[in-house]
């Protein structure tokens, strides 16, 4: 199943009742990205980042953190599928990456703004 936010195989479902919920949900699909720069472009598209995104971890905080990102909803939960190949190629920007997903995640907490952002850690597809 493939949902319209993107998610796809067992993920879909549980995307569908978190809409259900008022929340937004979004997909990140990471699989192919090697470098930074392909990381920030498939956020980019991905999160329908604004046009100031300059493309860097600083900016992808701050596009995380603004509420409009969630667009009117309750929050937002962001899933992160193909993840592992980013993370084998380059470890240390991987590292950066979940540094800034988790302050996102924190910084919305503590602003009463849902924003969760869940690592798949299987395969997602079911073709």
């Amino acid at each position: 199943m493939t949902t319209d936010d993107g998610v796809r195989g067992p993920l879909g479902p549980v995307c569908e009742a978190v809409r259900g919920t008022g929340w937004a949900t979004r997909a990140l699909d990471l699989d192919g990205v090697r470098d930074k720069a392909a990381f920030m472009d498939r956020c980019a598209a991905a999160l329908t980042l604004p046009d100031w995104f300059g493309r860097n971890w600083d900016a992808l905080a701050d596009c995380l953190t603004d509420p409009a990102l969630a667009r009117g909803a309750r929050g937002q939960l962001l899933v992160v599928s193909g993840w592992r190949e980013y993370a084998d190629a380059a470890p240390d920007d991987w590292a950066a990456a979940q540094e800034v997903f988790a302050d996102a995640v924190a910084y919305g907490r503590e602003q009463k703004r849902g924003l969760e952002i869940v690592l798949v850690m299987g395969p997602t597809r079911t073709d």
